[in-house]
């Protein structure tokens, strides 16, 4: 079931990055984060509120926020500067960056988190596994070299190191959840509202000192309804995410391998909807990406 629950959050996954695209194009990356993180945390104040004066009916359905302790809320706001740092930085590289080409660095998170996955939690991949992670480094390296018939030189260009960090800091956040879902047994919404909670404090930290103050920014900053999209579907992404790592069972290897199915939106969608170049080409690394995670898939059922 966990692995069916990697697949769906896969799917939001790809329509976020779609619609994260189009937000940030011409825009102020921190506002635009800012007011993404507001939405979600938007949705999910409802659950928050009910949690306080109807319990046990928030129970009954699923969605009830839990009462934590002060240092779980340190454990939860460690995950919002992990992620705060990496949305930042991907945000900044998919405004000056292809998404075909943002989004398949991306796809090199899996391997980044099969090394924690080795040596934090003790997982053991299969031979065919092993083979379905080089497999997508591989496609990886094929993207390289792509971009930069598309201009970007992948040794010079900043926002291409920028895109890399962000990928690692993505994928010591993915070990991270597993922590927080299996050993201190938060349950996904009340970590999803805590995190949002944090993360918000720490943007308005930042835009109060290098957005706020600032009236020819502020008066650049353009208002998208896919800001409120990105929010949206990051939380039910993240959501079908948690609830696949409440499975004792789950790999966080594996959940990190099928998320990357997104490709399939991100990069077809993608190409067509912002005219990006060399789509055709692309579809080669793609399909080496596509048929890694095939393997990973194909190995847990053997």
């Amino acid at each position: 079931m966990w692995i069916y629950l990697g697949l769906l959050a896969a799917f939001f996954l790809g329509l976020h990055n779609l619609c994260k695209k189009h937000a940030v194009q011409g825009n102020e990356v921190f506002p635009v984060l800012l007011g993404t993180v507001t939405s979600g945390f938007l949705l999910l104040i409802p659950f928050f509120i009910s949690s306080l004066f109807f319990s046990e009916y928030t129970q009954k359905i699923g969605f009830y926020i839990t009462p934590i302790p002060w240092e779980t809320h340190g454990y939860i706001m460690i995950k919002s500067v992990i992620m705060t740092a990496s949305w930042v930085l991907a945000y900044q590289a998919l405004k000056h960056l292809p998404i075909t080409i943002v989004v398949p660095i991306r796809s090199a998170g899996p391997f980044f988190t099969l090394i924690g996955a080795l040596l934090i939690y003790k997982e053991q991949p299969s031979f065919l596994q092993w083979i379905g992670f080089f497999l997508i480094i591989f496609s990886v390296l094929l993207y390289s070299k792509l971009g930069k018939k598309e201009g970007i030189n992948f040794k010079r260009n900043k926002w291409i190191f920028a895109i890399i960090a962000a990928t690692l800091l993505g994928a010591s956040s993915g070990l991270y959840d597993k922590f927080l879902i299996q050993h201190l047994l938060l349950n996904p919404q009340t970590l999803q509202f805590w995190f949002c909670w944090y993360t918000l404090l720490i943007l308005i930290g930042i835009l109060s000192i290098n957005w706020f103050p600032y009236a020819a920014k502020r008066n650049a900053f353009k208002f998208r309804w896919s800001m409120i999209a990105v929010g949206v579907l990051l939380q039910v992404a993240d959501y079908f995410y948690f609830k696949a790592l409440q499975d004792p069972d789950a790999l966080i290897m594996l959940l990190s391998a099928i998320k990357r199915s997104q490709l399939i939106i991100a990069v077809l969608l993608g190409g067509i909807l912002f005219k990006e170049k060399n789509k055709r080409k692309k579809l080669i690394p793609l399909t080496g990406i596509l048929l890694g995670i095939f393997l990973i898939l194909y190995a847990t059922h053997l």
